[in-house]
């Protein structure tokens, strides 16, 4: 009996040791944080002192991508390792309408993530992991259909804003606080519970989206700080960025406290580009922080891109290009830049392949793992974006140096080698035709692969009318 008790407690103590030695993960998601706004990527006016420092414990990389320009496309393609098109979610949520123009954009094939899909919650969740997810999802309004609770989550609060946020489920604790406050709350007590097994953690922050909105003193900081030249220098945008950080400070604290540093991947990564108007052309600021912008030009502007061209709700750098700041010691001994480039449909099979488990079998993924420690190959990225936003209907290729942009209104391309216009201020598309036919043949085979939906000709096209906006047909 005394060697069967043996024989079991070294058993559980065995398999107690082989979990911790399976890494923690967390993936910390900002909202609209562009790729020029971070102090570690040369920003010299908003503060980042805690990610600033995961940079120079970890890795900065120079080459990431969002799937999408704009936000549910890409949360959709992280959780299900497929590009948007495949996955059917190709717009944010519901999305915008322009019923007057040249074309009629198409609508997403579902309003939510569909069901079906295997999602990364639930492949973690499948080999051991215990998981949470904290914050905004925007991928399903039916909370007792499409929440993260029904879609791999051990323990998940969504909602969405700043201030006096309404969870679901219900989270009494986070009365009162910024949401930033009560994800970070809700983020230490998930590390807490479960520190002695590994678990996967997804945090999903609002910072630094529209309405811009922060807390006074931090305001006030950056209201009287001095301005830095080429910068829109919004003093609320840079508080929310702040209270962006201070979120990611607390989690990082609590890892190190808890003596999980060691063997926990974090991931800071942007759901899309920086936004630096809003699409109507309205104040972007809630009314009652207005007086801090009174008669100033930053009552509608947020941000710049500078030096990428073009923002969220386009194809051009500034769009999809996003910061990724990644720290892990064993993989990272820290200040390590890679320019390698990645896309946000490789976390999934990187997540897996970390956790020691299996891609589900009967699910198309269009990613690579990119945390192996082996050189990413070069490959072909993708992105369909055939709706008006802040551009016209477009789809995108970059192989390499080179990447071609298909305008899906007049079928015009534009050509730009980012490796020497970064900038994507030389179209090259009409000298460099060889490169053109390759990128486009590459590009046709993937989209019909893919069967993206495309913009078709509209029968109510009113040329005086075409840059209203108008309700999306989902709405009705």
């Amino acid at each position: 009996m005394k060697k069967i008790l043996t024989a079991v407690i070294l058993w559980v103590a065995g398999y107690v040791a082989n979990a911790q030695q399976r890494p923690n993960l967390i993936f910390i998601l900002a909202d609209d944080l562009g790729w020029s706004d971070l102090p570690a990527y040369g920003n010299k006016f908003n503060e980042a002192p805690n990610l600033s420092l995961m940079a120079k414990q970890g890795a900065l990389f120079t080459n990431a991508y969002a799937a999408a320009p704009v936000c549910s496309p890409t949360r959709a393609s992280i959780l299900s390792g497929q590009y948007p098109a495949r996955v059917g979610v190709m717009d944010w949520i519901p999305g915008l309408w322009r019923p007057y123009e040249s074309v009629l954009a198409p609508q997403n094939r579902t309003q939510y993530l569909p069901t079906e899909v295997v999602t990364i919650g639930e492949a973690l969740q499948q080999s051991g992991y215990k998981t949470g997810y904290f914050g905004k999802w925007h991928l399903g309004d039916d909370s007792s259909i499409h929440h993260p609770l029904q879609q791999g989550f051990d323990k998940a609060y969504t909602g969405k804003g700043h201030y006096n946020v309404q969870f679901a489920p219900p989270y009494p604790e986070g009365k009162g606080l910024r949401l930033s406050e009560a994800i970070a709350d809700m983020s230490e007590s998930f590390i807490e519970e479960n520190k002695n097994q590994p678990f996967f953690l997804f945090v999903a922050g609002y910072d630094p989206h529209l309405p811009l909105d922060a807390d006074t003193s931090l305001i006030i900081k950056y209201k009287n700080k001095s301005k830095v030249p080429g910068y829109t220098c919004n003093p609320i945008y840079a508080a929310m960025i702040e209270h962006l950080d201070i979120m990611v400070g607390r989690i990082l604290k609590k890892v190190k406290s808890a003596g999980l540093e060691d063997n926990t991947l974090i991931v800071f990564f942007s759901d899309n580009g920086g936004l630096d108007k809003n699409i109507r052309l309205i104040p972007l600021t809630v009314a009652n922080k207005m007086h801090f912008l009174a008669e100033d030009s930053l009552l509608y502007h947020a941000t710049t891109n500078a030096p990428l061209k073009g923002v969220k709700g386009n194809l051009y750098e500034g769009g999809v290009r996003v910061p990724m700041i990644v720290k892990y010691p064993k993989m990272w001994k820290g200040g390590t830049r890679i320019n390698d480039i990645v896309n946000s449909v490789d976390f999934f099979p990187s997540f897996v392949s970390l956790a020691g488990a299996k891609m589900p079998s009967g699910q198309v993924f269009d990613g690579i793992d990119i945390f192996s420690g082996n050189k990413i190959p070069e490959r072909p990225l993708f992105w369909h974006y055939p709706f008006f936003h802040h551009g016209v209907p477009a789809s995108a290729v970059r192989l390499g140096d080179w990447k071609l942009i298909r305008n899906l209104e007049d079928n015009r391309y534009e050509l730009y080698n980012l490796k020497k216009d970064n900038e994507e201020k030389f179209d090259l598309a009409s000298k460099e035709t060889a490169q053109v036919a390759r990128l486009s043949s590459l590009l046709d085979k993937w989209l019909k692969e893919l069967k993206a939906p495309m913009p078709v000709p509209n029968p109510d096209f009113d040329e005086k009318r075409r840059f209203e906006w108008g309700d999306h047909p989902s709405q009705n």
